[in-house]
């Protein structure tokens, strides 16, 4: 049986606190990221204050760049609640 604050990874939709604290974990300015996944670095900005109102596709071209240098997204019942990653450098 599952406990009710076991964290599940890539299970749900990432969250502006999510994405703020993987780019500054991977030592990434905003336009590393836009330009990274393709975006403006306005998007990013954007994102990363409220995603509430960002296209799917967005949010997922974003959470590739973080995914591809090791981040894991965690989410407990569909919610983001965190990060996991490692430094490499």
């Amino acid at each position: 049986m599952k406990s009710s604050t076991e964290q599940h990874v890539s299970s749900g939709m990432v969250n502006a606190a999510q994405l703020r604290a993987a780019r500054v974990w991977l030592l990434m300015s905003q336009d590393d990221v836009a330009a990274e996944a393709g975006l403006t670095r306005q998007t990013i900005a954007r994102l990363e204050q409220d995603t509430s109102a960002a296209q799917e596709r967005t949010l997922r071209d974003v959470r590739r760049v973080f995914e591809a240098r090791g981040v894991q997204f965690l989410f407990r019942d569909g919610v983001g609640v965190g990060i996991h990653a490692e430094r490499t450098d």
